[in-house]
């Protein structure tokens, strides 16, 4: 089964910034969107960015726009969220995602969890 490994995720203060990664090595752009989620506690997991397949228009959560940005690395095949001015309200697990664009069938990876407090 293909993977997907978020690293990254830490402990910031509010206003600071974090860089998230994904090892997407297994999945071609062309054929997946690409996304990023997270999921704090008592909530349900929300859509945060994503890149669609295989134009690359991007699409991002009211909530990070102007402040998160998803982009690629083609080189390595990684997807990346840089997070800027986070808020305390930005604390939960994210989480890598790959959607086949023909068949629609998602691809997780195992989370990373992201804590903004001071």
């Amino acid at each position: 089964q293909r993977q997907l490994v978020e690293s990254g995720g830490g402990l910031v203060q509010p206003g600071g910034s974090l860089t998230l990664s994904c090892d997407a090595s297994q999945f071609r752009f062309d054929t997946y969107h690409m996304s990023w989620y997270r999921q704090a506690p008592g909530k349900e997991r929300e859509l945060v960015a994503r890149i669609n397949s295989p134009i690359g228009r991007k699409k991002y959560a009211d909530s990070v726009t102007d402040r998160f940005t998803i982009f690629t690395d083609n080189d390595k095949n990684w997807v990346l969220l840089q997070m800027n001015n986070l808020k305390p309200e930005d604390t939960a697990v994210y989480y890598c995602n790959a959607e086949d664009r023909w068949y629609g069938s998602q691809n997780w990876g195992q989370g990373t969890q992201v804590t903004v407090s001071s």
